[in-house]
């Protein structure tokens, strides 16, 4: 509830926020539902990872670029090396980011694979084995993206802090050459 005076912020990108969200939960939900009514493993494996897949492709593609500016990706060169390449916004474009919607994507990029991790403790408890291979391979690309965009935010605070002290540096030997320069 907004205070009187200050309006309340919504979320500027709903309908991006919103399918964040869902991919993720209709993951989790289907995987967790799916047995009551339907017994076949298989449409379980298949749906569940083609969702979790689904959500996978949204977040980085999308979600990431449109709630927080950011963007990753791997990629071979051509001595055959893995490399990570990082993308974000400008620093002004970074402020103007609506606070709601990287709360939203932060706060759920971390909590599915914390869902997931318990999700495949029960598995391991109830030694259903099988399972355990549906939460690996969702717990897998929720922890991709958790590590893509951790990366990719470590990457863009650097560029943000090199520019800043860049500026700061100049400015500083503006000042000296102007106060020697009479």
């Amino acid at each position: 509830m907004a205070e009187e005076g200050q309006p309340q912020q919504n979320y500027s990108n709903p309908l991006t926020a919103f399918f964040h969200v869902v991919f993720k939960g209709s993951a989790i939900a289907f995987y967790i539902l799916c047995s009551f009514f339907v017994s076949s493993f298989i449409i379980q494996f298949v749906v569940t990872v083609l969702l979790a897949a689904l959500d996978f492709w949204v977040v980085k593609n999308v979600s990431g670029r449109i709630l927080v500016g950011l963007r990753w990706w791997n990629e071979i060169d051509d001595q055959g090396e893995s490399v990570w390449r990082f993308e974000s916004l400008d620093q002004q474009s970074l402020e103007r980011l609506n606070k709601k919607d990287t709360w939203l994507f932060w706060w759920t990029l971390y909590i599915a694979p914390g869902i997931w991790l318990a999700l495949g403790l029960v598995a391991l408890i109830k030694f259903n084995f099988d399972y355990l291979l549906i939460v690996g391979i969702c717990l897998t690309l929720g922890v991709a993206n958790i590590i893509g965009f951790t990366k990719c935010r470590r990457d863009a605070k650097k560029q943000i802090q090199s520019l800043a002290s860049q500026v700061v540096t100049g400015h500083m030997a503006s000042r000296l050459q102007n106060a020697f320069n009479f």
